[in-house]
């Protein structure tokens, strides 16, 4: 790897300075660094320039996976000349402002000196730590880097503005530890901050601290109001041994083991200002694994493995790649993520013109997403996404297509999941009004649109409306379906709901008692939907021991809709735990207002 005084353009718009840090030794940081380095390099035919910087000092090993000599000039060096600018430009007087200083600093010293290029066959480029000769440790101790940040606070970050002009990916192998190059590679120099660990008590401890000081630090800083995206990346990761991959991922209280999954779900919500985040999706994907081969030598594995192979390393980066390329945040799921981009490129055309083969897949596009978002609970994205929805279907296709009034349905569901319920009753009615002037009122659509009215009448207090409509639904399912087909016996299920906000808690266990009988002989059992209703039945059971005067006018107090329905496939939709009317956490969402799954 020969010098190289680098010539690229400046790119057209700023890339991004990444730093890979942890806490200990032994993770595996600098390999994983090197891996994701060469997969950048290589995108788009071999054209994105990417940088890699070897800011751990006290043990460079960067330029190994590069077969380089060690004897060229970099981080060390390059920070020598600065300091030595800034001794001199210290005695001028009338010098500029701290900014204006640092850049004229870098300009003086020619920090483009510092960089080789890695590759020949793609634009991969490294700065050594510094030259490895005799010198080398006592020239180390004698900089002081604490000194360097006081005579010019914005030298780092002016660095890093350079640096981002002309590389789309900058990564920083920062020292672990506590350092104060740590401190500089974690809070003054990057965008992205990558925290590579491998699953024990020390590991996690100091990560979560360094989560909570470099975001404290970019908060509390007026100069350094800049984005900052923190991506944990589990290392060393024994494939072969489920339980304790288990154990150490979600942790076990008992046995005082923490659990990397809670522990980062906390620590960036925290540091986010953010309420509760899953990192389920997001760590499901990225775990690198434990390669026994790796030990030895320092081959890259995304030099050698074949990338079709799903259970190679090089997948487990690739999967990482699809939030760190894209800026998206590891509890956005990998199931919202494609479909972000599709909304994007949809949004985009349609600026360029686009017509009806541009629209209609993206309204299909933000239906998806919005479903997404509402059984992540995210409500306001979902009715963002499902009102833009469908506006593109009334704008294209007109109020009484079907595409349109399933729209229409799924922002009904929506905003009922919501208690919305005359917004949602409004857009029902409309609903069920076309589909019966269309496909006639014994059509599944209408029927779906039914139940889903009857539903919300029942929380509107027009409950004998409600059971009318749920009614006409039983007997068209009983006259087409038959007596024991799953969406007959849905629609039981459905009218106990209805019974039991009316408070008539007698009539909804008769029927519950059907329901469960039917569930027990057509699912078996053990299934999960009549495993339910018989936890529903037994709680209706005891509120009527109770309540045994139980009154039904429910204007006299709020009784909450049992909810015992599934989607119309069949198969229960997953629910979260929610408290009931009494403030006993409900089982598995019943005693609770369900969410409409027939529209």
């Amino acid at each position: 790897m020969e010098p190289h005084r680098l010539s690229l353009p400046p790119l057209d718009e700023p890339g991004e300075v990444v730093t890979f840090y942890s806490h200990k030794g032994g993770a595996g940081r600098t390999m994983a660094l090197a891996n994701l380095a060469v997969m950048l390099a290589r995108r788009n035919n071999a054209t994105v320039p990417t940088l890699m910087i070897d800011w751990d000092m006290e043990a460079p090993g960067l330029h190994h996976y590069f077969r380089a000599n060690q004897e060229g000039a970099g981080v060390l060096e390059l920070f020598e000349a600065c300091r030595d600018q800034l001794l001199r430009r210290s005695r001028l007087v009338g010098e500029r402002d701290d900014e204006q200083l640092a850049q004229a600093v870098l300009d003086a010293v020619g920090w483009e000196q510092f960089i080789v290029r890695a590759d020949q066959s793609r634009p991969l480029f490294l700065m050594r730590a510094g030259r490895q000769d005799a010198s080398y440790a006592e020239r180390l101790a004698r900089l002081d880097w604490e000194g360097l940040f006081d005579a010019c606070p914005a030298l780092f970050r002016v660095f890093a503005d350079n640096l981002a002009r002309r590389f789309r990916h900058v990564l920083v192998d920062s020292r672990a530890g506590r350092t104060e190059t740590a401190g500089i590679c974690t809070t003054l120099l990057p965008t992205k901050l990558v925290l590579v660990f491998t699953p024990n008590r020390q590991h996690l401890d100091g990560l979560e601290g360094l989560v909570q000081r470099a975001t404290t630090w970019r908060r509390s800083h007026e100069d350094e109001q800049r984005p900052l995206l923190i991506y944990p990346l589990p290392s060393r990761i024994e494939m072969d041994d489920s339980a304790q991959r288990a154990l150490w991922r979600r942790g076990d209280p008992e046995r005082g083991i923490p659990g990397y999954q809670p522990v980062f779900e906390r620590a960036l919500a925290e540091a986010y200002g953010l309420g509760r985040i899953s990192l389920e999706s997001y760590f499901d994907e990225v775990q690198l694994q434990q390669v026994r081969s790796l030990g030895c030598g320092e081959q890259l594995p995304v030099n050698a493995d074949e990338e079709d192979d799903r259970f190679s390393i090089t997948r487990t980066f690739q999967a990482f790649l699809g939030w760190f390329l894209g800026g998206y945040r590891p509890w956005q799921s990998r199931e919202e993520i494609p479909l972000l981009n599709a909304v994007a490129q949809g949004r985009a055309a349609m600026e360029r013109g686009g017509g009806r083969g541009v629209s209609l897949p993206l309204a299909r596009d933000l239906a998806l997403l919005g479903e997404l978002y509402r059984r992540e609970g995210r409500f306001d994205q979902a009715a963002a996404c499902l009102d833009e929805s469908l506006s593109l279907h009334v704008l294209i296709l007109g109020d009484d297509h079907a595409d349109t009034l399933d729209s229409k349905a799924a922002l009904a569901d929506l905003l009922f999941e919501q208690e919305k319920y005359e917004e949602a009753h409004f857009l029902q009615e409309s609903v069920l009004e076309a589909r019966e002037r269309m496909f006639g009122a014994a059509a599944t659509g209408t029927l779906n649109a039914s139940s889903a009215l009857a539903a919300t009448l029942a929380q509107l207090g027009q409950v004998p409306e409600a059971l009318a409509l749920q009614d006409a639904v039983i007997d068209a399912h009983r006259r087409y379906l038959g007596n024991e087909h799953l969406v007959t016996v849905e629609s039981l299920a459905m009218r106990a709901d209805i019974l039991c906000h009316g408070g008539h808690i007698d009539q909804a266990a008769d029927l519950l008692e059907q329901v469960l009988a039917l569930r027990a002989r057509l699912l078996g059992t053990e299934h999960a939907d009549t495993v339910r209703t018989r936890k529903v039945l037994a709680q209706a059971k005891s509120r009527m021991k109770q309540e045994p005067h139980a009154v039904h006018d429910t204007h006299q107090r709020e009784h909450r809709i049992v909810s015992v329905e599934q989607p119309r496939t069949g198969y229960p939709a997953a629910a979260s735990p929610r408290h009931g009317a009494s403030g006993e956490l409900a089982v598995e969402n019943e005693l609770s207002t369900p969410r409409i799954g027939m529209r």
